[in-house]
C-alpha cells in the first residue's frame, strides 16, 4: 500500500513536469535577425527603384507571408547607440550610450534577463558592438568590435576569460555567422524555448563581398537618385553653410564634392576610386555605380544565408513555432541627397526595415503604418514571449499590431536624436521629431562634450571641425508631398501651426523620455538662443 502511494506520487509529479515542459514548449521560439546598414530601400519588398533588381528574394517572401513595417525608426542611427536601445528598450541618456564611444552596462542587457526568467535559453551569434560582455547571454559567439569580413575572429562564451577568449574562423563572415547559428540550433536543448540574436557584419562598409558575387550585377547599370546632382531647396545653412559655404565639408558623399580628407584617404567615393577622372559628373556616375554593387553583393550574400537559415528551420520543424524577425541596426544613405553612411534623420537613414514572420498568430501579406521605434523592439518581444513589460524599458510593445488587433494609445511622433559632431562623415549634431505626415531637424551643431573634455579622444588626432560649432537652423518637410525630402519648408507661412505644434512635441518628448540637455549647459543655450529663429 506504501509502495502504491510513493509510485502515485511519483506518477503525480512525472505529469506536472510534463506539463511544465509542455507549457513551456507552447512559447514561440524567437529568433532575432539583424543585418548592419541593411537600408529598408535596398530590400525589394519596400519598393522603391532598387527593388526591380530582385536583391533581397528571401527576405522579401518572409515579409509576403508575414508582417512589414513601413514606419519603423532608429532613435539614433548609428551602431552601438541603436544595438544598446534595442536590447535595453531605452533611450540613450536612460541606457548610457550616447555614441560610439560609450558602453551598455552589463546590468542593462534587459532582452536576454527578461527573456531568461521566461524559461528561454539565450544566444547571440555574429556581431555585438557594445563593448562590454554579453554575460547576461546563455551562449554568445560574437565579433570583436566590428570584426572581418573574411577569416574573422570570434569571442566565444567558454573560451577563456573576455576579451581574450578568442576563437578562429576561416570564410567569409554572412556565411561563417549563418553556419553558427545552424549548428547552434543543431545542439540547443529543446525542451524550452530558444532566443537568438543572429546578427550580420555585411553590408557595413567596406562592403567586402563574398568572391561569388564579383559578376553579380556586373552588367547591370544601377538607378540613381536624382538628389545626388542637383537638389536647389534641400537642406539649410546647418547642413550646407550659410551660403553654400560649407557645401565640401559636411557630410561625406559619392560625388567629389566632400573634400576633407581623412589622412590621405579622400571622403567621398570619387576621388577615393576615381580620382584620375576629370569630368565630375562621370566620376559621380562610376562611384555611384561601385558604391551600390559593392553594398547590394554583401546584401545578396546575406539574403542567400538566410535563405540556406529558413531551409533548415522548415527542415527541422521549428518555422511554424518561430518568430521571425528581420531588420537593420539603422537604415543607410545609398547616394540620396549625395551623402553615404547614416547618422542623418532624413528617411533613408533613420528609417529600419523591421518584418516579423509568425504563421500561429500573423495573418500574411500584411503592411502596417504604425509609427515605432527601437525602443518598442524588447518590449514586443517580452510580450510575444507570454511575458509583462517592464516598467524600466521606456520603448511599447506592438503585439496587438501583429496580431491583427488595435493598438490604442499609440505615438503620433517618434524622437531622434544624434548625439556626435563632425566627427568621422562629418555630420552635424541635431534632433526632431517624425510623425507619418511631417518631419522637423533642429541643426545645433555642438559637441556634447565641452573643448576641454576632448583630451584622448582618438577622433581628435584624425578628424577636424568637432570643435567648431555649425551653423543652429531648423529644417521642416512635409512628407505627404515630399517623401524624398528634398524641399525644406520651415520658412513656409503654410507651415507655420504646424511646425509650431512640433516644437511643443519635441519639448514634450525631451522631458518625457529623459531626453533634455539638462547635463549640457552650452548646447540647452544653443536652443534657448534659436527656438525660435
Amino acid at each position: 500500500m506504501k509502495t502504491l502511494k510513493i509510485n502515485h506520487i511519483f506518477s503525480i509529479i512525472i505529469l506536472l513536469v510534463s506539463v511544465s515542459i509542455y507549457s513551456q514548449n507552447k512559447r514561440p521560439n524567437i529568433i532575432y535577425i539583424m543585418s548592419d546598414d541593411h537600408a529598408a530601400q535596398a530590400i525589394g519588398a519596400y519598393g522603391g527603384m532598387l527593388s526591380k533588381l530582385n536583391p533581397t528574394p528571401n527576405i522579401d517572401k518572409l515579409a509576403s507571408e508575414g508582417i512589414l513595417f513601413k514606419n519603423a525608426f532608429c532613435n539614433n542611427s548609428i551602431c552601438t547607440p541603436s544595438r544598446a536601445s534595442i536590447i535595453s528598450g531605452q533611450y540613450p541618456q536612460t541606457n548610457g550610450v550616447l555614441d560610439l564611444d560609450d558602453s551598455l552596462e552589463v546590468e542593462k542587457q534587459y532582452l536576454p534577463i527578461e527573456l531568461k526568467k521566461l524559461g528561454y535559453s539565450t544566444a547571440i551569434i555574429g556581431k555585438w558592438h557594445l563593448k562590454n560582455e554579453p554575460v547576461n547571454f546563455d551562449f554568445y559567439k560574437v565579433l570583436p568590435s566590428q570584426g572581418q569580413y573574411f577569416n574573422p575572429t570570434f569571442l566565444e562564451k567558454g573560451k577563456g576569460t573576455w576579451p581574450k577568449n578568442e576563437v578562429k574562423s576561416v570564410g567569409h563572415s554572412s556565411d561563417v555567422i549563418t553556419d553558427l547559428t545552424i549548428n547552434y540550433l543543431k545542439g540547443v536543448d529543446k525542451s524550452k524555448p530558444f532566443f537568438v540574436m543572429h546578427h550580420y557584419k555585411a553590408p557595413h562598409d567596406m562592403f567586402e563581398y563574398a568572391p561569388r558575387y564579383e559578376d553579380y550585377l556586373k552588367n547591370v547599370e544601377i538607378p540613381e537618385p536624382a538628389s545626388m546632382y542637383n537638389q536647389p531647396f534641400f537642406g539649410s545653412a546647418g547642413t550646407r553653410g550659410k551660403k553654400d559655404s560649407l557645401v565640401n565639408f559636411i557630410g561625406t558623399s559619392i560625388s567629389p564634392r566632400h573634400t576633407v580628407n581623412i589622412g590621405k584617404t579622400p571622403t567621398n567615393y570619387a576621388d577615393r576610386f576615381f580620382g584620375d577622372t576629370a569630368d565630375p559628373k562621370l566620376a559621380t556616375h562610376l562611384a555611384y555605380q561601385k558604391y551600390l554593387k559593392d553594398y547590394l553583393r554583401c546584401v545578396k550574400g546575406v539574403d542567400d544565408n538566410l535563405g540556406r537559415l529558413f531551409d533548415y528551420l522548415k527542415k527541422e520543424g521549428l518555422w511554424e513555432n518561430t518568430i521571425i524577425i528581420y531588420t537593420g541596426d539603422q537604415g543607410m544613405m545609398l547616394g540620396e541627397h549625395d551623402f553615404i553612411d547614416k547618422r542623418w534623420m532624413y528617411d533613408e537613414a533613420m528609417r529600419m526595415p523591421f518584418i516579423v514572420h509568425y504563421p500561429k498568430k500573423i495573418q500574411k501579406g500584411q503592411e502596417s503604418d504604425l509609427l515605432i521605434n527601437n525602443t518598442d523592439y524588447a518590449p514586443t518581444m517580452i510580450d510575444l514571449a507570454g511575458g509583462k513589460v517592464p516598467e524600466y524599458m521606456q520603448g511599447f510593445s506592438f503585439k496587438n499590431t501583429l496580431e491583427g488587433k488595435s493598438q490604442p494609445n499609440w505615438r503620433d511622433a517618434t524622437y531622434y536624436r544624434y548625439w556626435m559632431h563632425m566627427i568621422h562623415h562629418y555630420v552635424p549634431a541635431h534632433f526632431g521629431v517624425r510623425t507619418k505626415d511631417y518631419k522637423l531637424i533642429f541643426y545645433y551643431g555642438s559637441h556634447y562634450l565641452t573643448k576641454n573634455q576632448f583630451t584622448n579622444q582618438y577622433w581628435t588626432k584624425t578628424y577636424v571641425g568637432f570643435d567648431e560649432e555649425t551653423p543652429h537652423t531648423w529644417e521642416f518637410y512635409d512628407l505627404k508631398n515630399d517623401p524624398q525630402e528634398l524641399h525644406n519648408k520651415y520658412n513656409d507661412p503654410a507651415f507655420k501651426t504646424i511646425i509650431e505644434e512640433l516644437k511643443e512635441e519635441i519639448k514634450k518628448q525631451r522631458e518625457e523620455l529623459n531626453e533634455t540637455d539638462i547635463k549640457y549647459p552650452h548646447i540647452q543655450k544653443i536652443i534657448d538662443e534659436n527656438w525660435n529663429n
